[in-house]
């Protein structure tokens, strides 16, 4: 254990003074270096592939650190430091950020809102703090712009809308997303730069109508919205920037994907997997038996909710959803795979047990 330490943090530290802490003769070290070679280089070798095919399903969007969280997730047992030793070898990068355009336009005559967030980049929960925030992404036919609304605590989306035009109807349009999606409660902090979009009328009235306090960045820092600065440059990183889009249209289902697909649902679902010490696994590509008891849930959904006639609204299959599931599903339905028991009374004999 103590030869592999020195292994994985060779380039990092002396040899010498490693063997000398962890009280090991350097002689040893080699020794043990040279008949693990064979073994070691079979290790990187799968390791390597790995690496390779986390990174190809970010689309390249992955750097050691996150390529690193993903084979944990997976249940690797492996350092990060050898991670990003074998990416570096092996020429396996990143793409890098380019610089923004500005979008926010500080001159105007809208009142300006105080700085209540104050750099304070955590939250109790969510709904607690959100923030704002736009960019611009270029296309063959001109400039389409993104306004986003994001969620502190988990970094989700909540909110996102696109327009040909930085008016304040983009703001809006991503504001009123969110609220839809989310349904806050009264004095949620909402902070934004001070561009006219966020300043103007229109928009205060709606932070106004649903009971939320406005937070402002001082004027021209944009370090005061931090995490929202962040996010931009993931996304403009890991959508890449070498040809822009030939169309409107092609930016916004790339980012369509980008944010429902991938920025919500991946990254931020396999971080929190690693969170909580979980183990990743997933189906071969297109083979739906591998998660045969979710397609067998599913299947009895379907057919115990009834297909015949579809529900008249949301409202109404959330209903019955919810009633299938907690009052039926886990409760009282009887599978056949555990014996003729419901969920969970089987949990209650395995407690007891």
């Amino acid at each position: 254990m103590r030869f592999r330490f020195i292994e994985d943090h060779r380039e990092m530290f002396l040899v010498r003074v490693m063997c000398s802490v962890l009280e090991v003769s350097a002689s040893g070290y080699y020794a043990w270096r040279g008949r693990s070679e064979s073994i070691r280089s079979q290790a990187n070798q799968a390791l390597l592939g790995d690496i390779r095919r986390v990174h190809a399903e970010s689309r390249r969007r992955y750097g050691s650190p996150r390529v690193h969280a993903a084979l944990q997730a997976e249940g690797q047992r492996v350092g990060h430091n050898r991670v990003a030793r074998l990416m570096r070898q092996h020429g396996i990068g990143v793409r890098t950020k380019r610089r923004f355009r500005v979008t926010t336009d500080s001159k105007h005559s809208f009142p300006v809102a105080p700085n209540l967030l104050d750099r304070q980049f955590t939250a109790s929960g969510p709904n607690r703090v959100w923030l704002a925030d736009m960019t611009y992404i270029p296309t063959g036919e001109g400039w389409l712009y993104l306004a986003v609304v994001l969620d502190l605590f988990s970094r989700k989306v909540v909110g996102w809308a696109m327009r040909e035009t930085m008016a304040q109807e983009l703001t809006i349009a991503a504001l009123q997303m969110a609220i839809t999606n989310r349904r806050p409660g009264p004095e949620l902090l909402l902070h934004s730069d001070r561009g006219s979009q966020y300043a103007a009328h229109g928009y205060r009235r709606l932070l106004a109508k649903h009971g939320m306090l406005c937070s402002m960045s001082r004027k021209g820092d944009c370090w005061d919205n931090a995490p929202m600065e962040s996010f931009f440059g993931s996304l403009k990183t890991e959508l890449g920037e070498d040809e822009p889009f030939p169309t409107r249209q092609a930016a916004r289902s790339a980012l369509f994907a980008f944010i429902e697909a991938f920025y919500n649902r991946t990254r931020g679902y396999r971080r929190l997997l690693a969170k909580h010490g979980m183990l990743c696994s997933m189906s071969r590509k297109g083979d739906c038996w591998d998660n045969a008891p979710m397609e067998s849930f599913f299947g009895s959904l379907k057919t115990e909710l009834g297909e015949d006639e579809p529900f008249p609204t949301r409202q109404a299959a959330r209903s019955a959803l919810f009633a299938f599931i907690e009052a039926f599903y886990n409760r009282t339905r009887l599978h056949s795979a555990i014996g003729y028991k419901a969920p969970a009374e089987m949990e209650q004999l395995a407690a007891a047990a």
